[in-house]
């Protein structure tokens, strides 16, 4: 990260439904929380499902492991789709909106925009930019910031400071071409986790969310998110 730093974005479905509603985002697709991942409780979650974001504590375990994921796929290699939009993360605390970018980007072909949306214009003037070049277009971007601050203040009972340390972090998961993408701008690259459907993709992104889970199993901090048709 450099020295740019946002408030961070509360993990509440309305305050991210607002916030994409400013930028020029329909409501025939909306955000809800996810509050279990057995069977029954995922079957309570609106259908279909085009995103789900995961809200987790950044420990030493997950550094460590992230550290050799990261090696891993840098020796053995991924099949990844070009069509896939990733941006790198260079503002701190800004991966509430880098994880909803993620999130509609990736499913532009289902979602809806209104004619002079913000959003819309930053996603065609940035696609065809490399990921480190999207982060800096996001930098430059006065509208995404002023939206994403009005949206950081929203519902929370203390203003955030911009100096408080979040050890919370946003990612999405997306269905891009029938594979499962984990986008997390601290990544240097997309990470895919095999196939998935559109049928399948929610239980599928929820095996990947147990996974981290399972990682620090004495952490609390987790919070499941769902972008479905509404």
């Amino acid at each position: 990260m450099d020295g740019k730093r946002w408030l961070p974005l509360e993990a509440n479905p309305d305050v991210m439904n607002q916030f994409l509603c400013q930028l020029g985002l329909r409501k025939s697709w909306q955000f809800g929380d996810v509050y279990g991942l057995d069977p029954e409780l995922l079957s309570m979650v609106p259908k279909p499902v085009c995103a789900v974001l995961l809200l987790f504590p950044v420990t030493e375990k997950y550094e460590s492991f992230r550290l050799k994921e990261e090696g891993r796929i840098k020796e053995e290699g991924q099949e990844v789709s070009s069509d896939v939009y990733f941006m790198k993360q260079t503002i701190g605390n800004a991966c509430g909106t880098i994880g909803l970018i993620h999130a509609v980007a990736n499913n532009q072909a289902s979602l809806e925009f209104e004619a002079d949306s913000p959003l819309k214009k930053f996603l065609l003037e940035s696609s065809k930019l490399s990921p480190e070049e999207k982060a800096v277009f996001l930098e430059k971007d006065e509208h995404m910031r002023v939206t994403h601050e009005s949206s950081a203040q929203e519902g929370q009972s203390e203003t955030p400071s911009i100096d408080d340390k979040v050890d919370l972090h946003f990612i999405s998961f997306v269905n891009v071409g029938g594979q499962l993408c984990e986008l997390d701008g601290r990544k240097p690259f997309p990470i895919v986790h095999g196939k998935t459907s559109e049928d399948t993709f929610l239980e599928d992104a929820a095996k990947m969310c147990k996974v981290f889970m399972a990682r620090d199993p004495l952490e609390l901090h987790f919070t499941v998110i769902a972008l479905s048709k509404a």
